[in-house]
């Protein structure tokens, strides 16, 4: 017989149904005022948008399997969105020369990491530890503690306000929308997202049919880089300000998208679909203990437990890998 099975993507998204509908129970709930419930949704979604940018280049590394994980993620966004603000700087001309620098420097940084792993065979958690720790001394060294900028009145249009004063969905939340897309196109229809399904499922063979595996390798990192610049650019402008741990708080959640959405962690297997399902998951779970009055210590433990809650469900990974 064969056993009833439910997509991760698609049990992500009944559990972030279930809680959302939950949530109205609460005394500061929506109740039944249907306005307020849509406002409700729509703000949680657009604060998945910056959890579900940076980690896609966590799905990225997943996927392509030999232990990849991309811990230095936190760090290029704090990094990114300081050489944002600190670029554009109030002014509307430079905001496209911010966007390029973040996806440059997030690139760099993310082939660094490529690099050690490929030739120098460490570790990716050792490796991306160590990057992290680099860039954090170099976002202190290079300002002193001290961040002198302005976000643009673009960036604050086109990221944190809606569409039109008619259509109340923020912007963010079509560009999240429109990124999937592309996750999409990138992972199911070219030959280097085949590749990185490949590559996580076994390296040897990959290498053996002809795949070229270093140069995968290096371009998942250095994507992964530069996604995470990309979402520190989206978070400065939604937030209008920087602090030296401005990206910290995205890395535990980036992974934990990664894995709630079904992605196997031992790579091979998964869908950015299920990241962004998580990523909305995990916002609504924060959103309700925040709301709640839970302490930050209890809303760790929530995430963490939800994690091993969620990756029990979706089964033994070796079992689905056969």
């Amino acid at each position: 017989m064969k056993r009833f099975y439910i997509s991760p993507p698609v049990a992500a998204l009944i559990l972030a149904v279930v809680l959302f509908l939950l949530s109205g129970l609460l005394p500061n709930g929506f109740g039944k005022d249907i306005h307020v419930a849509f406002a409700q949704a729509t703000n949680i979604v657009r604060l998945s948008v910056f959890l579900g940018v940076i980690a896609a280049g966590q799905t990225l590394v997943i996927l392509s399997g030999y232990e990849g994980i991309d811990l230095s993620a936190g760090s290029i966004v704090t990094l990114t969105a300081i050489l944002t603000y600190v670029t554009v700087n109030g002014r509307d001309d430079k905001v496209l020369s911010a966007f390029l620098i973040s996806l440059i420097v997030g690139a760099i940084i993310g082939l660094l990491n490529g690099l050690g792993i490929t030739f120098l065979k460490i570790s990716p958690f050792v490796m991306t530890l160590g990057m992290s720790g680099v860039v954090t001394g170099l976002i202190i060294i290079i300002n002193h503690g001290n961040v002198s900028g302005k976000v643009a009145p673009i960036m604050t249009r086109l990221i944190a306000r809606p569409l039109t004063p008619k259509i109340p969905i923020p912007n963010a939340i079509i560009i999240w929308v429109i990124f999937g897309i592309l996750m999409w196109l990138l992972l199911e229809r070219t030959a280097f997202g085949k590749h990185i399904f490949a590559i996580g499922v076994n390296r040897i063979t990959s290498r053996l049919s002809g795949v070229n595996v270093t140069a995968v390798n290096l371009a998942v990192y250095s994507l992964a880089g530069a996604l995470a610049g990309f979402g520190g650019f989206l978070v400065v402008g939604n937030t209008g300000v920087v602090f030296i741990a401005l990206g910290q708080p995205f890395l535990f959640p980036s992974i934990a998208a990664v894995a709630v959405g079904g992605t196997l962690l031992s790579g091979g297997k998964g869908s950015y679909w299920g990241t962004m399902a998580g990523a909305i998951v995990l916002t609504l779970i924060t959103s309700l203990l925040t709301t709640m009055q839970i302490p930050d210590s209890i809303r760790r433990m929530v995430l963490g437990a939800t994690l091993l809650v969620m990756i029990s469900i979706y089964g033994r990974q070796r079992g689905f890998r056969q």
